[in-house]
């Protein structure tokens, strides 16, 4: 689990909270917050582990660190643990500028495609949906796709 998006969210938050005057301020305190966001992230992930291992009992959750990203390792009753996947680094800032957000909701089947689609490439879901969609918006040479009416017809005009 990569917590770069969150302390980034934080730090997005605090800059924008602060006015023309306190920005280089807000960028200072921003830098100093950093570490102890990320210390605070441990620490109610693992409380979470913690909470839930109650509930798993005999199954467990651990928490674990690698390359200053936390994962999770769940062990089963029968105590398999399950494999620790490796972390996915977290992508480039954008050189557009800050990130937005939507609200997207697609049909469960082709959410399954999407979520198979990244996992097979090794990106998270948002990863794999803003590189194909940057591909998508890039492309002069697409055509877009005609519009369709709400029973699945096309709609528009001919030239």
């Amino acid at each position: 689990m990569d917590l770069t998006r969150y302390v980034d969210g934080l730090r997005a938050e605090l800059l924008a909270a602060a006015g023309p005057e306190e920005t280089a301020l807000a960028e200072r305190l921003a830098a100093a917050v950093a570490s102890a966001t990320r210390l605070a992230m441990f620490d109610v992930l693992s409380d979470a582990a913690d909470e839930i291992t109650r509930d798993l009992a005999p199954g467990s959750v651990e928490v674990r660190v690698r390359d200053r990203n936390p994962y999770f390792v769940v062990t089963t009753a029968d105590g398999e643990p399950t494999a620790a996947p490796s972390p996915v680094s977290a992508p480039e800032p954008s050189p557009e500028g800050p990130v937005g957000r939507i609200n997207f909701r697609p049909p469960e089947q082709l959410k399954q495609r999407i979520e198979e689609a990244a996992a097979r490439e090794g990106l998270s879901v948002n990863a794999w949906l803003t590189r194909t969609l940057s591909a998508v918006v890039a492309s002069e040479t697409s055509p877009a796709p005609a519009p369709r009416s709400a029973k699945g017809a096309f709609v528009g005009w001919i030239g």
